[in-house]
Parts: C-alpha cells; structure tokens; sequence
C-alpha cells in the first residue's frame, strides 16, 4: 500500500505546489526580504510602551 505519498502524485498537487513555490520567489524577489518591514509597519504602526510610575 503505497498511500503515504499519494496526494504529491496527483498533477493538482504537483502544480499548486509549484505555483505557490514560483509566486513566492516572484514576490520576494520583487519587493526584496527586507521591505516586508516596511509593508507590517505601514498596516500596524509600531508599538510604543508607556511610561512606568
């Protein structure tokens, strides 16, 4: 019984992965690893504590 790996057999299986893969590579070589700092902190600003009595 071969079932372990029967999902990474199918062709959905087989391209989902590598469109997800390839879209990945695409956008961290479009935007750069390091703007995603950029991207979080222009949706949420950053946190700011308050001061301790």
């Amino acid at each position: 019984m071969d079932v372990e790996m029967s999902f990474l057999k199918t062709e959905f299986a087989r391209f989902f992965m590598l469109g997800f893969a390839g879209g990945a590579v695409l956008v961290l070589g479009t935007l750069g690893i390091g703007s995603a700092v950029d991207i979080a902190n222009g949706i949420v600003p950053a946190a700011q504590a308050a001061q301790a009595n």
